[in-house]
């Protein structure tokens, strides 16, 4: 019940407009009174709220024998009328910043700090829509799963190249990464790298476990994450070759490099 309260208030309601909604919703036509006690709204404040929502459409008032009774704008309704109120004010919203935006090329590479997994995964998928010719990847399979349908419209015009941890069958371009000791136990360091066209990289650790990554166009950053990527495949490619000799070699290696 909290849940739906605090999404309708995501839409711009009061919480005793949503309070009042829901309520209505669920009892059907019923009294002021009926509202104020199942929803929680206080007494002196229930006419208030009713009236208001009445004024703008979402609540049906009508009188019937001395009484008055109040009714929900059916819920079809209700959500139609929100969604094309949402898409009016995201075109309006839309169109006015793209006009304030500065389009002049900024003088300095940045390195900026991104905060919010549902953010950072917009960015990342913004990104890959903005691809013009290449998209290079590193990405473990959550993060793979989150940005797939994305990928795919890339995969149409651009060239994908990259590597998937724990990702069966990755579109054509990405590398599987072999099964090692150290992926099936890296636990939460699962760091992805995402990159366009060489100009705009966004890197960091998995968003669903912490909620922070970093976006780049400096070219000195973006050829470092690239080339680790290379690097990374090329690792992969030879090992492939000899698998059980080279695994346990880069093993000891990587343990003796890593050592205090």
């Amino acid at each position: 019940m909290q849940d739906i309260i605090q999404k309708l208030q995501s839409l711009g309601f009061s919480q005793y407009e949503a309070k009042a909604y829901v309520s209505l919703v669920r009892q059907g036509p019923t009294s002021a009174y009926q509202v104020s006690k199942e929803s929680g709204i206080p007494r002196a404040r229930i006419y208030e709220i009713l009236n208001g929502l009445q004024e703008e459409g979402i609540v049906l008032k009508e009188e019937i024998n001395d009484s008055i009774k109040y009714s929900p704008l059916p819920v079809d309704v209700f959500l139609e009328s929100v969604q094309s109120k949402w898409n009016n004010t995201y075109q309006s919203i839309s169109h006015t910043l793209k006009q304030f935006e500065k389009n002049e090329p900024m003088s300095d590479n940045r390195v900026m700090t991104l905060k919010g997994e549902g953010h950072i995964l917009s960015f990342c998928r913004t990104l890959i829509q903005k691809a013009e010719k290449r998209v290079v990847v590193s990405l473990w399979d959550e993060m793979y799963g989150k940005l797939e349908q994305e990928l795919i419209g890339a995969a149409a015009h651009c060239t994908l190249k990259g590597i998937a941890f724990q990702v069966e069958n990755p579109l054509s371009g990405i590398d599987i990464h072999r099964q090692t000791s150290y992926v099936e136990n890296i636990g939460e360091n699962k760091w992805f790298i995402l990159s366009i066209d060489g100009k705009e990289t966004i890197y960091g650790p998995s968003p669903e476990t912490r909620e922070t990554a970093f976006y780049t166009d400096d070219p000195i950053h973006i050829n470092f994450l690239e080339n680790y990527i290379w690097h990374d495949i090329l690792v992969n490619r030879l090992v492939k070759k000899d698998e059980e000799d080279a695994e346990k070699w880069i093993s000891s290696e990587r343990d003796r490099f890593f050592s205090l």
